[in-house]
């Protein structure tokens, strides 16, 4: 069946064939092409696709539809069409659609939910024919991984206009491309992608949780573009206060949050005044009511976790005193905080206190923040304080701000709800055995005991909450909070190991881990002399490009080590079912880092990182899942004129520099030569090179 035959010439192309086709011709089609089907010796018919057509289930084999669903965009529910389709498909039938790029991506996600396997291939053609530039949809077809590689250009064909930031390759290319996504498509958020959140639960904003496409069926295979207008982020540390209002075209928060000056748009440029929630006259007078109280200068408080961040104004600040803040806030109707804290050149990822734990290790955090953060934390009897125990360090503290501690409330009601919250408050506290140590407006203090030993009777007295069984506190990988307290080691001695102030602590000898003194040594000095020799390459320490840096697989954090004393931070992730797991040893060297599945996408926005290292990971996931997705996911983070270092072995590579030319990457392989050591085969992308 042709469902959309036009003159007929499909039908007439298969004449020879041992095959007959049943044309037809929307009714109200113009110009009205079935008498030319006929006049050809063809046969076929009027239709309605808004309707079932007038046949038995199970009659067709193959069934092709060219420009159909455009043609209905408008007229009726695709959907509908679609299931008519399967109705009078044979079981083991073949679907051949042809439509616009953006059409097949809605036809797509309704085939995957009818079970079709299907692959969307992009034919490149020097035609100017624009039918021959419709992409093409199989259903059912190969496997997905089919579509790895795209249909090659013939040596007649032109190449599709590249991107400005890539060279156009020779016409003599037999080279394809992935095409770009739709411009709708600019800020997706795999993982947190507003349109399928809808279809889980408010309850405990389990719907706000990472929430990621269950199969490569439904993963975007296209680039995804930036928005029109896009500029070079401002440099550091300018991008402290100011970003291109292009480059996150959100207007929500300047209206929303004008009262607590967390942003301002000032012609074509967003200025970020340092304001926020509880603290609209500005962050340094905020800072310092805490300053009052804990030792912010000292180097004894290096990590800090700030939870609703804002735009991350707070984060700011402390890095005035070399304090790294993790700044999270889930995807909400403050739209695109993180994107703009990221923006600024500030730590940020998308995160929530919901139902799974936060992917950090326990004892991770010298510090733990919220300021009218909007969460319940007497909740569930205080599970969420129970998941801020557990990655606080021992002897951390805990900053609160807005209500109950601080409120505008006047009525007599309104203050005696606010008493009896902060009641509950400090009954959980003291279940978790958490010391008050200030309370000065706008904020109160808590901190965590530095052992269990002197409050565990006080524990097995209150019976609720004990301590957990699990013998990994540090697991946190979509595992679900539990409502118990993650033991100190040695609960039953008050000796503990203490970590050093910064930046002595950088190279202190971690003890999670179980490395030795003289292998640490040796991967921190070997680390130094990596980064010198990547610079060697790329030019990337001193040119003031880069601030926002990934590193994929971060082991010890010894990349990030070597970057310490240049004005950029790290990202470390570690992959979750990495033994043995490293990222507390990342923490305890006062760096920071993430849990991660590569093959899932990152919680962030695309365009959020200037630089991004891979040393291993594609030989890590070559069984896992398909590079191709992991590609595809750096490009979506990677700013438009930012760089990539990939090192892997060589048949790896290979393969990673095939596809990495499918994404107009301008890649420059290294082998082993006179650098002093074996660096592997290093693979680096340069974007900004024109």
């Amino acid at each position: 069946m042709d469902m959309n035959a036009g003159l007929g010439g499909f039908a007439a192309a298969l004449i020879k064939y041992p095959m007959w086709v049943m044309n037809v011709v929307p009714f109200d089609l113009k110009p009205n092409t079935l008498g030319v089907v006929f006049d050809r010796g063809l046969i076929g018919t009027y239709m309605n696709w808004c309707e079932a057509f007038s046949t038995y289930p199970r009659t067709y084999d193959l069934i092709h539809a060219n420009g159909l669903f455009s043609f209905y965009l408008d007229k009726c529910d695709m959907v509908d069409i679609l299931l008519e389709m399967q109705r009078i498909l044979r079981p083991e039938g073949a679907v051949i659609i042809r439509d616009n790029f953006d059409v097949l991506i809605k036809v797509k996600d309704i085939t995957n939910k009818m079970r079709w396997n299907g692959t969307i291939t992009i034919t490149i053609s020097s035609s100017q024919d624009p039918q021959h530039h419709h992409p093409q949809l199989q259903e059912p077809s190969m496997p997905h991984h089919s579509s790895l590689q795209e249909p090659s250009m013939s040596h007649h064909s032109s190449p599709p206009e590249p991107s400005e930031n890539q060279p156009a390759p020779s016409s003599s290319s037999s080279l394809s491309y992935f095409p770009l996504c739709p411009k709708n498509f600019t800020n997706y958020l795999p993982c947190h992608d507003p349109s399928t959140a809808r279809q889980y639960s408010i309850e405990r904003h389990y719907r706000r949780e990472r929430h990621c496409p269950d199969s490569s069926h439904e993963k975007l295979r296209c680039l995804v573009p930036k928005p029109s207008g896009y500029k070079t982020p401002f440099p550091w540390p300018d991008s402290r206060n100011y970003a291109w209002f292009k480059n996150v075209p959100f207007k929500k928060l300047t209206e929303f949050k004008k009262s607590q000056n967390w942003i301002r748009l000032e012609g074509d440029r967003f200025v970020f005044p340092g304001g926020g929630t509880s603290f609209p006259g500005g962050v340094k007078d905020y800072v310092d009511v805490i300053m009052k109280v804990l030792p912010l200068a000292s180097g004894s408080i290096r990590t800090v976790l700030d939870v609703g961040c804002g735009v991350a104004s707070f984060g700011a600040f402390l890095l005035n005193h070399n304090i790294l803040t993790m700044s999270i806030a889930p995807r909400d109707i403050h739209e695109a905080q993180v994107q703009f804290a990221l923006e600024r050149g500030l730590p940020s990822m998308l995160g929530v206190l919901s139902t799974y734990k936060l992917p950090y290790p326990s004892k991770s955090f010298d510090m733990v923040h919220c300021s009218r953060c909007l969460v319940n934390w007497t909740a569930y009897d205080g599970l969420y304080l129970m998941e801020v125990d557990r990655v606080l360090r021992p002897g951390g503290y805990w900053v609160l701000s807005g209500p109950p501690v601080a409120s505008m409330a006047k009525s007599k009601n309104q203050k005696r709800d606010l008493q009896k919250e902060m009641e509950k408050l400090n009954d959980v506290f003291r279940s978790l055995c958490w010391e008050k140590i200030a309370e000065r407006h706008p904020v109160v203090i808590w901190r965590k005991p530095s052992n269990h030993f002197q409050c565990r009777q006080r524990l097995k007295a209150l019976m609720f909450p004990g301590f957990c069984s699990s013998s990994d506190a540090d697991a946190a990988w979509y595992r679900e909070m539990e409502p118990c307290i993650a033991p100190l080691p040695n609960v039953n001695d008050t000796h503990q190991t203490v970590l050093r102030n910064w930046p002595e602590r950088l190279n202190q000898m971690p003890e999670r881990h179980g490395v030795t003194i003289s292998s640490f040594k040796a991967d921190t000095n070997l680390w130094q002399r990596i980064v010198v020799y990547y610079d060697t390459k790329l030019k990337f320490l001193s040119n003031g490009k880069y601030r926002n840096i990934m590193d994929m697989n971060a082991d010890l954090g010894g990349f990030a080590a070597a970057l310490i004393k240049y004005p950029m931070w790290v990202m470390n992730v570690v992959p979750f079912d990495l033994k043995p797991n490293t990222l507390g040893v990342v923490f305890d060297r006062g760096l920071i880092g993430t849990y991660m599945n590569w093959c899932e996408a990152f919680s962030t926005y695309p365009r959020t990182y200037d630089l991004i290292h891979a040393i291993g990971v594609f030989s890590l996931y070559m069984d896992k899942c398909d590079i191709v997705d992991i590609l595809l996911e750096m490009q979506r983070i990677l700013r438009p004129e930012g760089a990539v270092i990939i090192r892997d072995s060589l048949d790896v590579l290979v393969k990673v520099k095939a596809i990495t030319n499918q994404m107009r990457w301008n890649g420059t392989m290294y082998s082993k030569d006179d650098s002093g050591f074996d660096h592997g085969t290093i693979l680096i992308v340069d974007n900004s090179v024109k």
